[in-house]
């Protein structure tokens, strides 16, 4: 294993980004400070002076995965206006994305334990993302009658959980995770049976 180092004195950067290198590598829970210290290119007495523990270390880690997931999905939105459908659907899209490109981070926000309120600044920036697409989900569902539509915070949470799924079985590139389908399709499809249940899409013809 390469060691990483740090540069300019940026230690405590230095030892989250070890720890991204070996999450990726070993999961979120397979690795000691110890490790993520020989990683980062310090003594192990050294992580200590900016982390207690390496849960601490871990939720350091997912903070920084939900404030990148956070902008990504602000950008999503933003970029899919003003089409409410389009917003939606472009958040989906930066969920796997996401995954996809930051890896490390997405196993220690939602495969690590790590408590989503395990810090102030943790919960908010999960609450960040977590809002953009309870907003994308209120504002596409203002065309079913009141009476009929679901809370913004259950629509994003059923999307956010498809989303999550296709990620985990078809997207991380596991062994057995193989799928006939692009983790898109399956997505965007998944998306598009559960809108056109809520009427907010037409069928196929």
């Amino acid at each position: 294993m390469t060691k990483r180092g740090y540069h300019h004195g940026n230690l405590r950067q230095a030892l989250v980004d070890a720890a991204l290198h070996l999450i990726e590598d070993k999961g979120p829970t397979g690795f000691t400070l110890s490790e993520a210290a020989k990683t980062a290119g310090v003594t192990p007495a050294a992580v200590y002076r900016h982390f207690e523990g390496r849960e601490q270390l871990i939720a350091e880690c997912a903070l920084q995965g939900h404030e990148i997931f956070a902008d990504l999905m602000e950008h999503a939105f933003a970029k899919g206006q003003p089409s409410a459908l389009a917003a939606f659907e472009a958040t989906g899209r930066a969920y796997l994305a996401f995954a996809r490109r930051f890896p490390g981070h997405y196993m220690a926000m939602f495969e690590s334990g790590t408590a989503v309120n395990a810090t102030p600044e943790l919960a908010a920036a999960a609450g960040r993302s977590r809002a953009v697409l309870e907003r994308a989900a209120e504002a596409l569902s203002e065309h079913i009658p009141p009476d009929k539509r679901p809370p913004p915070a259950m629509f994003s949470a059923h999307i956010w959980a498809m989303s999550h799924g296709v990620v985990e079985l078809f997207a991380r590139g596991r062994p057995g995770a193989q799928s006939p389908f692009p983790p898109e399709d399956l997505l965007e499809a998944g998306i598009g049976i559960y809108l056109r249940g809520l009427g907010l899409i037409r069928p196929d013809s």
